[in-house]
């Protein structure tokens, strides 16, 4: 048997990773500004990180949600305080896509609505109806394809007020840094006239923050810039610093009903252990923090940088696009295999910036130097 062949690969075997590096099978160390696509939020192997995981998986891997875990309890009361929901209540699934699809079912539930407002460019996942408000039609079957999202612009709000106005929107759902869109940021008068809209006409706001959540824009939230509580915020990637792992915020103006929602394997022993040492590396070693000072200082050593073919840069954090003049292929490619730097990438045109929270100043002047070299002789 064969893997089905629908990722294109570069041909690099990567075996080992420490911090903000990682190695293949060569020997070859390369800078990671990619983490796997935003999941590395601690850096690789962090040792707080194995250790937890390694206790726990010599005592018990799995048992099913029937039984008290009281993991789950603890990651709940944990996270309600590091990302300043107390109030809210936790449900926790396996992936980012898991965690879209069970909002849009609790807003819908909530609503009785079907429709679904999504941003242009938006990227939420590849399950039935995450994929469905996607904004892709390369990806999303004709069996997903049900007529119940409307893609709208992003900051501008009126086509978002007209919808609305016509009460059978069940939810709005927005990434408030776009990921896959190409780092896009949402403004802060369009977020809260978003939400004051939702309140007029009964229609829940879901806030996606599996990409530029859990500490990546400096803030835990990046909805925290905009002064904006959403109803429901989902989270992944980030929180299980590479295992399987997501997670639904809702609010208190949800009920939960036994039976409504479910996982096998959600908020398992290994998954919450995951979490809770992700969570103990974040707050000893102030990687929200780090984000911010760090994801500044890559900002602004670009911009003073004025290196040729950039024609934007955005971000916040170490969530961060660089806009080129040019395709981004070529510059990628020698970017890890001459200068062995993984980049993420958007569109055609835009390299996307996604390291460990833990990346240091030194690494961020390394990456601006190998770019300057790279972008020189394209």
């Amino acid at each position: 048997m064969e893997m089905f062949d629908v990722y294109p690969l570069f041909p690099i075997n990567i075996v080992k990773g420490k911090g903000c590096h990682v190695w293949d099978s060569k020997g070859q160390v390369y800078l990671d500004l990619y983490g796997g696509h935003a999941v590395i939020s601690i850096g690789h192997c962090h040792p707080r990180y194995v250790d937890k995981m390694t206790d726990q998986l010599r005592r018990l891997g799995f048992y099913s949600n029937s039984v008290v875990n009281s993991l789950q309890k603890l990651l709940a009361s944990r996270l309600g305080e590091a990302s300043g929901y107390p109030e809210y209540s936790l449900f926790l699934v396996n992936s980012g896509a898991e965690a879209n699809e069970n909002a849009m079912k609790l807003a819908s539930f909530h609503t009785g609505r079907k429709r679904v407002l999504s941003l242009e460019k938006a990227f939420h996942g590849r399950t039935s109806l995450a994929v469905e408000v996607t904004d892709n039609p390369k990806i999303i079957a004709p069996i997903n394809d049900c007529g119940h999202v409307t893609y709208l612009p992003l900051n501008e709000l009126a086509p978002w007020e007209k919808e609305l106005r016509k009460g059978d929107v069940a939810c709005c759902i927005v990434e408030c840094i776009q990921g896959v869109g190409g780092i896009r940021l949402v403004e802060a008068d369009f977020l809260q006239g978003l939400r004051r809209l939702c309140d007029e006409t009964g229609t829940v706001l879901i806030c996606d923050e599996i990409q530029c959540g859990y500490g990546r824009s400096g803030k835990f939230f990046a909805h925290q810039y905009l002064g904006v509580k959403p109803d429901l915020i989902t989270v992944a990637k980030g929180i299980g610093d590479g295992f399987p792992m997501g997670a639904v915020l809702i609010s208190p103006k949800f009920k939960p009903v036994y039976g409504q929602l479910g996982t096998t394997f959600g908020g398992n022993y290994l998954a919450c252990t995951a979490a809770l040492a992700v969570l103990d590396v974040m707050e000893s070693e102030r990687m929200v923090e780090n984000a911010a000072t760090v994801g500044k200082h890559l900002l602004d050593s670009l911009r003073e940088a004025r290196l040729p073919h950039v024609a934007e840069l955005r971000g916040r954090g170490l969530m961060v696009g660089i806009e080129l003049d040019i395709p981004y292929k070529e510059v990628r490619q020698r970017l890890l295999f001459e200068e062995h730097i993984f980049t993420g990438c958007s569109g055609t045109n835009v390299l996307r910036l996604l390291p460990p929270l833990c990346l240091r100043a030194v690494e961020c002047d390394q990456f601006v130097e190998s770019l300057r070299k790279v972008l020189l002789s394209v």
